[in-house]
Protein backbone atom coordinates (compact mmCIF):
# COMPACT_ATOMS: atom_id res chain seq x y z
CA UNK A 1 0.00 0.00 0.00
CA UNK A 2 1.31 2.91 -1.04
CA UNK A 3 1.96 5.82 2.11
CA UNK A 4 -1.40 7.89 2.90
CA UNK A 5 -3.67 5.39 0.91
CA UNK A 6 -6.17 4.29 3.14
CA UNK A 7 -6.26 0.09 3.16
CA UNK A 8 -9.22 -0.97 1.58
CA UNK A 9 -9.69 -4.15 4.02
CA UNK A 10 -10.15 -3.87 8.15
CA UNK A 11 -8.06 -2.73 10.97
CA UNK A 12 -7.09 -5.68 11.93
CA UNK A 13 -6.75 -7.92 8.43
CA UNK A 14 -4.60 -5.32 7.07
CA UNK A 15 -2.55 -5.30 10.35
CA UNK A 16 -2.82 -9.47 10.91
CA UNK A 17 -2.73 -10.94 7.16
CA UNK A 18 -2.11 -7.75 4.67
CA UNK A 19 1.08 -6.63 6.61
CA UNK A 20 2.88 -10.80 6.83
CA UNK A 21 2.38 -11.31 3.16
CA UNK A 22 -1.37 -12.31 2.35
CA UNK A 23 -2.14 -10.97 -0.97
CA UNK A 24 -4.86 -13.24 -2.17
CA UNK A 25 -7.94 -11.07 -2.36
CA UNK A 26 -10.50 -14.04 -2.05
CA UNK A 27 -9.00 -14.92 1.10
CA UNK A 28 -8.78 -11.60 2.37
CA UNK A 29 -12.46 -10.96 1.51
CA UNK A 30 -13.27 -14.57 3.13
CA UNK A 31 -11.69 -13.36 6.42
CA UNK A 32 -13.92 -10.18 6.32
CA UNK A 33 -17.33 -12.16 5.64
CA UNK A 34 -16.70 -14.59 8.63
CA UNK A 35 -15.98 -14.09 12.00
CA UNK A 36 -14.29 -16.55 14.48
CA UNK A 37 -16.67 -15.04 16.78
CA UNK A 38 -19.66 -17.60 15.71
CA UNK A 39 -17.15 -20.29 15.91
CA UNK A 40 -15.93 -19.97 19.50
CA UNK A 41 -17.36 -20.57 23.09
CA UNK A 42 -19.65 -16.99 23.94
CA UNK A 43 -17.43 -16.52 26.61
CA UNK A 44 -14.56 -15.98 24.13
CA UNK A 45 -16.48 -14.07 21.27
CA UNK A 46 -14.78 -11.23 22.42
CA UNK A 47 -11.37 -12.61 21.15
CA UNK A 48 -12.84 -13.18 17.44
CA UNK A 49 -10.00 -10.78 15.94
CA UNK A 50 -7.11 -11.63 18.35
CA UNK A 51 -4.14 -13.02 16.47
CA UNK A 52 -3.69 -15.91 18.85
CA UNK A 53 -5.56 -19.74 18.44
CA UNK A 54 -8.75 -19.96 20.62
CA UNK A 55 -9.50 -22.74 22.53
CA UNK A 56 -12.35 -24.39 21.28
CA UNK A 57 -12.93 -27.46 24.08
CA UNK A 58 -11.69 -31.21 23.82
CA UNK A 59 -7.69 -30.03 23.83
CA UNK A 60 -8.60 -28.30 20.78
CA UNK A 61 -8.31 -24.53 19.33
CA UNK A 62 -9.30 -22.69 15.86
CA UNK A 63 -5.58 -21.22 14.99
CA UNK A 64 -4.68 -17.53 14.53
CA UNK A 65 -6.22 -16.18 11.55
CA UNK A 66 -3.03 -15.73 10.05
CA UNK A 67 -2.07 -19.10 10.17
CA UNK A 68 -5.49 -20.21 8.37
CA UNK A 69 -5.07 -17.28 5.72
CA UNK A 70 -0.95 -18.89 4.76
CA UNK A 71 -2.98 -22.25 4.53
CA UNK A 72 -5.50 -21.29 2.38
CA UNK A 73 -3.78 -19.01 0.46
CA UNK A 74 -1.02 -21.64 -0.54
CA UNK A 75 -3.83 -24.18 -2.30
CA UNK A 76 -3.97 -21.42 -4.70
CA UNK A 77 -8.28 -22.01 -4.93
CA UNK A 78 -9.73 -20.28 -7.77
CA UNK A 79 -13.72 -21.28 -6.90
CA UNK A 80 -14.08 -24.88 -9.04
CA UNK A 81 -12.22 -27.22 -6.47
CA UNK A 82 -13.10 -30.01 -4.33
CA UNK A 83 -11.74 -29.67 -1.42
CA UNK A 84 -10.74 -32.06 2.19
CA UNK A 85 -10.54 -30.27 5.29
CA UNK A 86 -9.01 -32.47 7.85
CA UNK A 87 -9.90 -31.81 11.46
CA UNK A 88 -12.80 -29.30 11.12
CA UNK A 89 -12.43 -28.26 15.06
CA UNK A 90 -15.14 -25.25 15.20
CA UNK A 91 -15.58 -25.19 11.37
CA UNK A 92 -14.43 -21.81 10.81
CA UNK A 93 -12.15 -23.04 8.16
CA UNK A 94 -14.88 -25.00 6.70
CA UNK A 95 -17.05 -22.07 6.24
CA UNK A 96 -14.02 -20.16 4.86
CA UNK A 97 -13.11 -22.81 1.96
CA UNK A 98 -17.22 -22.76 1.11
CA UNK A 99 -16.40 -19.55 0.37
CA UNK A 100 -13.24 -20.00 -2.04
CA UNK A 101 -14.11 -23.74 -3.83
CA UNK A 102 -16.99 -25.41 -5.18
CA UNK A 103 -17.60 -28.19 -2.84
CA UNK A 104 -16.04 -28.79 0.63
CA UNK A 105 -15.85 -32.38 2.56
CA UNK A 106 -14.54 -31.85 6.25
CA UNK A 107 -13.84 -34.28 8.39
CA UNK A 108 -13.34 -33.87 12.74
CA UNK A 109 -12.04 -36.61 14.83
CA UNK A 110 -13.67 -35.34 18.46
CA UNK A 111 -17.59 -35.86 18.50
CA UNK A 112 -18.64 -33.47 20.47
CA UNK A 113 -16.81 -30.92 18.32
CA UNK A 114 -18.38 -32.28 15.22
CA UNK A 115 -21.45 -31.87 16.42
CA UNK A 116 -21.19 -28.74 17.37
CA UNK A 117 -19.59 -27.69 14.24
CA UNK A 118 -22.18 -29.16 12.35
CA UNK A 119 -24.58 -26.70 13.23
CA UNK A 120 -22.85 -23.75 12.90
CA UNK A 121 -21.22 -25.22 9.14
CA UNK A 122 -25.31 -25.51 8.49
CA UNK A 123 -25.85 -21.88 9.15
CA UNK A 124 -23.20 -19.86 7.63
CA UNK A 125 -21.41 -22.19 4.66
CA UNK A 126 -22.40 -20.68 1.16
CA UNK A 127 -21.73 -23.61 -0.90
CA UNK A 128 -21.72 -27.19 -0.36
CA UNK A 129 -19.81 -28.77 2.81
CA UNK A 130 -20.07 -32.22 3.85
CA UNK A 131 -19.62 -32.90 7.31
CA UNK A 132 -18.20 -35.93 9.08
CA UNK A 133 -16.99 -37.51 12.41
CA UNK A 134 -13.67 -39.78 11.78
CA UNK A 135 -10.27 -40.42 11.64
CA UNK A 136 -9.16 -37.46 9.20
CA UNK A 137 -5.81 -38.83 8.75
CA UNK A 138 -7.15 -41.25 6.76
CA UNK A 139 -9.24 -39.04 4.87
CA UNK A 140 -12.22 -39.50 3.11
CA UNK A 141 -11.96 -42.42 0.40
CA UNK A 142 -15.58 -42.55 -1.63
CA UNK A 143 -15.09 -38.73 -2.43
CA UNK A 144 -11.52 -38.59 -3.82
CA UNK A 145 -9.64 -37.23 -5.73
CA UNK A 146 -9.54 -33.93 -4.39
CA UNK A 147 -8.14 -30.85 -5.76
CA UNK A 148 -6.82 -29.56 -2.46
CA UNK A 149 -6.39 -31.09 0.74
CA UNK A 150 -5.68 -29.05 4.24
CA UNK A 151 -4.77 -30.10 7.59
CA UNK A 152 -5.37 -28.05 10.71
CA UNK A 153 -3.47 -30.38 13.43
CA UNK A 154 0.19 -31.71 12.98
CA UNK A 155 1.19 -35.22 12.00
CA UNK A 156 4.58 -36.62 12.57
CA UNK A 157 4.34 -37.65 8.88
CA UNK A 158 2.43 -36.79 5.90
CA UNK A 159 0.28 -39.51 5.90
CA UNK A 160 0.09 -42.09 2.73
CA UNK A 161 -3.64 -41.90 2.46
CA UNK A 162 -4.07 -37.80 2.04
CA UNK A 163 -1.45 -38.34 -0.38
CA UNK A 164 -3.06 -41.08 -2.30
CA UNK A 165 -6.26 -39.12 -2.59
CA UNK A 166 -4.84 -35.61 -3.69
CA UNK A 167 -5.58 -35.12 -7.78
CA UNK A 168 -2.87 -34.77 -9.82
CA UNK A 169 -2.34 -31.25 -9.97
CA UNK A 170 -3.92 -30.59 -6.83
CA UNK A 171 -1.88 -29.03 -3.31
CA UNK A 172 -1.68 -30.30 0.01
CA UNK A 173 -1.27 -28.26 3.00
CA UNK A 174 0.10 -29.77 6.21
CA UNK A 175 1.75 -29.41 9.65
CA UNK A 176 4.55 -31.65 10.05
CA UNK A 177 6.83 -32.68 13.24
CA UNK A 178 6.94 -33.13 16.66
CA UNK A 179 5.30 -31.83 19.81
CA UNK A 180 7.69 -29.25 20.55
CA UNK A 181 7.27 -27.62 16.93
CA UNK A 182 6.36 -28.49 13.88
CA UNK A 183 6.69 -26.83 10.09
CA UNK A 184 3.57 -25.89 7.63
CA UNK A 185 4.27 -27.50 3.75
CA UNK A 186 2.85 -27.09 0.96
CA UNK A 187 3.20 -30.24 -1.22
CA UNK A 188 2.11 -29.93 -5.18
CA UNK A 189 1.23 -33.41 -7.09
CA UNK A 190 2.09 -33.24 -10.61
CA UNK A 191 -0.04 -34.24 -13.49
CA UNK A 192 2.60 -37.18 -13.13
CA UNK A 193 2.27 -38.28 -9.75
CA UNK A 194 5.48 -36.70 -8.88
CA UNK A 195 5.66 -34.44 -4.65
CA UNK A 196 6.76 -31.09 -4.92
CA UNK A 197 7.32 -30.07 -1.36
CA UNK A 198 8.04 -26.57 0.04
CA UNK A 199 8.06 -25.14 3.26
CA UNK A 200 5.69 -22.31 4.42
CA UNK A 201 6.64 -21.65 7.87
CA UNK A 202 7.83 -22.77 11.61
CA UNK A 203 4.25 -23.72 13.36
CA UNK A 204 2.75 -24.83 16.69
CA UNK A 205 -0.52 -27.30 16.09
CA UNK A 206 -2.69 -29.73 18.12
CA UNK A 207 -1.92 -33.01 17.48
CA UNK A 208 -3.82 -35.11 14.58
CA UNK A 209 -5.51 -38.25 16.15
CA UNK A 210 -5.79 -41.40 13.91
CA UNK A 211 -4.45 -43.98 12.30
CA UNK A 212 -1.74 -41.86 10.33
CA UNK A 213 -1.64 -39.73 12.93
CA UNK A 214 -0.25 -39.51 16.41
CA UNK A 215 -1.97 -42.74 17.20
CA UNK A 216 0.47 -44.60 14.46
CA UNK A 217 3.08 -46.92 15.95
CA UNK A 218 5.42 -44.22 16.27
CA UNK A 219 4.00 -41.49 16.07
CA UNK A 220 4.20 -38.37 18.62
Amino acid sequence: MFPGRRSPWPRWVERQLVQRGITDERVLRAFCEVSRAPFVPPFRADMAEADAPIPIGCGQTVSQPYIIALSLQALNLRGSERVLDVGTGSGFQAVLLSRLAAEVYTIEYYQELYVTARLVIERLRRGPVHTRHGDGSRGWPEAAPFDAIVVGARAPQVPDSLVTQLAPGGTLVIPVGGEHGQYLYRIHKTSAGKLEKSMLEGVMFVPLRGDEGIDRRGGR
